[in-house]
């Protein structure tokens, strides 16, 4: 507690952290609040150097180093010197992200009587304008749906905002299946230019030169020191299999860690949402407690998928890129890579999933004949060479008939 004092933070943010288990800042907590703090006006802000003081800010550290807490940590602080109307603004590019974010807001801002606000899709409207015309102090929202509600209501206004968050900025400017560009020019116009603009990420530099020139406040970058770009406790392995025989190695590594480590939660990350649902509906077909979540489902189906895998009942995830940023879940020992990604930061973000604020886990990439130059580019950028994963291969064609007709009925059953 005494180390987030000395950032800054008064007597009562500095409990609430230690009351979360934030003992001692990480690196990327104990820069930010100095880059982007307010003016000095009194003795709890005589820490922050007086030149930097509501500088913008850019924030690049690996996954698990704690950046939420980085930018909700200072705008509670400086909240509570003059709480208003919208005071924070904070962008994010997934619906569960989003509610995690609210949430570490609602408890280290109880004492303040935070109230927040979250704007996604795949819930009602009507309900949220309600909400945003009500003045929260905070509004935690994906893009899409925020410029919705700019678009079609006047009951809420967002030209007093004090603080602009932007998590997973590469993301949100990544141009793509979903492309946010439209949707950030609407909310960029109904924000002050007089704003402090907050830029974080665990793979921030590819597009740093486009987040610079939204961040024109005599911005300040700040990249954690580090030879490698995922985390030390990250046992990193990759997996050679045949195409034709990926399903029953898939089945057969869940047996294992099942059999092995029961209290273990794992996450398989698939590339599309048809490999999602299939994948799910053919692991509960062998009695495995699993869980799918993609973008396909209802925005209510993916919240209780979440909350039934955070709370244990069910074991694994089955999931899309949905769910490879920003998510903490500190029972997960183990993330599988059904399909290896295409781009690097892709790999990072998803293999973040596990090994977070110190703890160790496991990523194991499936890698069939047709992904080794996938691999090498993901080694290339991580700085670490991927270890083979031991297998007994007869163990794997013992089951292989059984595991494909299976995948076949499923199959069916989808396409009806």
């Amino acid at each position: 507690m005494a180390e987030f004092r000395a950032l800054g933070l008064s007597p009562w943010l500095a409990e609430q952290a230690r009351q979360v288990g934030l003992s001692r800042p990480t690196p990327v907590q104990a820069t930010s609040p100095r880059c982007w703090a307010p003016p000095v006006t009194g003795n709890s802000q005589s820490f922050y150097p007086v030149s930097t003081a509501g500088r913008d800010c850019l924030g690049c550290a690996k996954t698990g180093s704690g950046k939420t807490a980085a930018f909700v940590l200072p705008v509670l602080q400086v909240l509570s010197e003059d709480p208003y109307g919208i005071f924070c603004l904070v962008l994010t590019p997934t619906r569960e992200l989003a509610y995690q974010i609210a949430q570490q807001f609602r408890v280290l801002g109880k004492p303040l009587g935070l109230k927040d606000c979250v704007v996604v899709g795949g819930l009602d409207m009507v309900a949220q304008a309600l909400e945003l015309s009500r003045k929260p102090h905070v509004v935690i929202a994906t893009p899409g749906r925020l410029a919705d509600h700019l678009r079609s209501s006047n009951t809420f206004s967002l030209k007093k905002l004090k603080f602009l968050v932007l998590d997973e900025a590469d993301r949100l400017f990544e141009q793509g299946s979903a492309d946010f560009t439209a949707d950030l020019e609407v909310i960029l116009e109904a924000v002050p230019d007089r704003r402090q603009t907050l830029l974080f990420s665990a793979t921030l530099t590819a597009t740093l030169s486009e987040l610079k020139s939204l961040a024109a406040n005599k911005p300040f970058f700040w990249e954690a020191e580090a030879e490698v770009r995922t985390v030390d406790g990250l046992d990193q392995r990759y997996l050679l299999v045949p195409e034709v025989l990926k399903d029953a190695y898939l089945v057969h590594l869940i047996q294992t860690f099942h059999d092995e480590h029961e209290d273990w939660a794992v996450i398989i990350f698939t590339r599309t949402c048809k490999d999602c649902q299939l994948l799910n509906m053919m692991l509960r077909k062998f009695s495995f407690p699993c869980v799918a979540l993609h973008s396909m489902m209802k925005q209510r189906q993916r919240f209780a998928a979440l909350a039934k895998f955070k709370s244990s009942i069910f074991k694994i995830l089955i999931a899309t890129d949905v769910a490879a940023r920003g998510l903490d879940i500190p029972t997960v020992q183990v993330v599988i890579n059904y399909n290896t990604p295409g781009l690097p930061k892709i790999y990072i973000h998803r293999v973040g999933r596990t090994a977070r604020a110190g703890r160790k886990g496991l990523a194991i990439t499936l890698v069939t004949q047709y992904d080794i130059h996938l691999v090498h580019a993901i080694e290339e950028e991580i700085k670490v060479k991927l270890q083979e994963f031991s297998v007994e291969e007869k163990s794997v064609l013992d089951i292989f008939t059984q595991v494909n007709v299976t995948r076949g009925e499923c199959e069916i059953v989808s396409a009806e």
